[in-house]
C-alpha cells in the first residue's frame, strides 16, 4: 500500500541495506533505524537554507530522512539533536530549522491525505451519506470505512455492523477507521457539508489512501487510540447529507 514516488535522487542520504523489497530503504538520521522509503519523511533544504518537509520526496538536491513521531521530533529540535544530525547529513551546509517545523510537517501530511481523498472522490471511488454507505456495506461493495475523529460512537457502530454483514464477517469485530481528521476537514476535502463518514469502493483506491493515512497517524503518534476510540460527541453527528 504505497503512493508511487519519483525515483530517489542519487544525492539522498541513503545508507540502505538491500532487502529484496520493492520499496528501497532509507535510514532515519535521528534513530539510525532503516525502514521503507515510503514510510519515512524526507527533509530538504530550501534555497534560503530552511529545513522543510518534502512529503512527496521530489525536491531537488540532497535529502535527509526521519521516521519519528511528532513528540520525538519536537524533543530532538529542542535538545539540538536534529540540528546535529542534519549538519552531518548535509555535510555542513548552512541550514536553519524553523521553530514550526513540526507544524509544517503535520500540515503537509494532512494536505497529502485530504488531497488523496479529493482525488478518489473525483475518480468515483468514494461513497458519502449514511444511507449510501450503509447500502454499499451491506452489498459487500466497501473496501474501506472511515469516520471523522469527532464522530460519536452510534454512527460508526451501525455502519460497522452493516459492513460486517456485507463481508460475511459477523462476530469478527471488523470495523472502520477513525480518521485523524474532523468533520470540518473532511467536508472541505470532499466539498460537501458535514461529512462524518465515508467509504471507498475500490481496493486500489484503499491502498492509495492507506499510505498517507498511516504516515499521518504515525507522525501524530496516536494510531491505536485514533483507530479504536471514537469520541462520544453530540447525538446528531450523523446528519451528513443523505443521498450524496
Amino acid at each position: 500500500m504505497r503512493i508511487p514516488h519519483n525515483e530517489p535522487l542519487s544525492s539522498d542520504i541513503v545508507d540502505a541495506k538491500p532487502t529484496g523489497k520493492s520499496s528501497p530503504e532509507r535510514k532515519c538520521v535521528l534513530t539510525g533505524q532503516h525502514d521503507a522509503r515510503d514510510e519515512l519523511l524526507r527533509l530538504a533544504i530550501s534555497p534560503d537554507g530552511d529545513v522543510l518537509p518534502d512529503v512527496m520526496a521530489r525536491a531537488p538536491g540532497r535529502g535527509a530522512w526521519i521516521g519519528v513521531d511528532r513528540q520525538a521530533l519536537e524533543k530532538a529540535i529542542a535538545n539540538g539533536k536534529l540540528k546535529g544530525a542534519l549538519a552531518r547529513a548535509f555535510k555542513g551546509a548552512p541550514l536553519r530549522i524553523p521553530a514550526d517545523l513540526a507544524d509544517r510537517i503535520e500540515q503537509a501530511l494532512r494536505r497529502l491525505l485530504t488531497d488523496r481523498l479529493g482525488i478518489e472522490l473525483r475518480a468515483g471511488n468514494v461513497l458519502l451519506g449514511t444511507e449510501k454507505i450503509a447500502q454499499g456495506c451491506r452489498a459487500g461493495a466497501v473496501t474501506f470505512l472511515g469516520h471523522a475523529c469527532d464522530a460519536g460512537s452510534d454512527g460508526p457502530n451501525k455502519l460497522a455492523q452493516a459492513w460486517r454483514v456485507g463481508e460475511g464477517a459477523e462476530g469478527t469485530g471488523k470495523k472502520g477507521t477513525i480518521l485523524p481528521l474532523d468533520r470540518a476537514a473532511l467536508s472541505v476535502a470532499l466539498g460537501r457539508d458535514n461529512v462524518v463518514h465515508l467509504a471507498l469502493t475500490d481496493s486500489a483506491a484503499t491502498a492509495r489512501l492507506e499510505a498517507p493515512l498511516q504516515r499521518l497517524i504515525h507522525f501524530l503518534g496516536n494510531g491505536t487510540e485514533a483507530a479504536e476510540s471514537p469520541t462520544d460527541q453530540a447525538a446528531n453527528d450523523d446528519i451528513d447529507t443523505k443521498g450524496e
